[in-house]
């Protein structure tokens, strides 16, 4: 009787051929990859300042106007002190958002582009830029 060793496992040559398939995967997929980090944070941002807009048309209904520059965009989350007709109890927003590079938001009121102008200034942290150094306002988002 003659017994017959079943094949288990993998040759070298199929390790290696996985091995080299995975390699060229890695070099095509990780550089494509690596640049949404700072895709992910424009993004962000655009719909941080659509929230606060959002929260800032919620106040003017209730107060008339928007907050003035002084009382800033903290006006959204903690009544101000005098100018408010009707604050909503528990406030507009749970907190006052910082940008996904971790600066404060810009916030003017009147703004330059419309009623009130907020806006991030990028990865860069300077006014202007061009590329991931842009500033992302909400007068120039959809």
């Amino acid at each position: 009787m003659r017994r017959t060793r079943s094949k288990k496992g993998f040759t070298l040559i199929e390790i290696l051929v996985v091995v080299v398939i995975l390699g060229i995967l890695a070099t095509i997929i990780v550089p494509r990859v690596m640049g949404r980090p700072e895709e992910a944070r424009i993004t962000k941002a655009r719909v941080d300042i659509k929230a606060v807009e959002t929260a800032l048309s919620l106040y003017k209904i209730d107060n008339g106007s928007y907050p003035t520059t002084e009382l800033g965009l903290k006006a959204l989350v903690e009544k101000p002190a005098q100018g408010v007709k009707h604050w909503r109890e528990g406030g507009y927003l749970s907190k006052v958002p910082a940008d996904p590079w971790g600066a404060p938001y810009v916030y003017l009121s009147p703004g330059a582009h419309g009623e009130y102008d907020l806006f991030s200034l990028g990865s860069d942290g300077e006014q202007g830029g061009e590329g991931k150094n842009a500033d992302i306002n909400n007068w120039e988002l959809e």
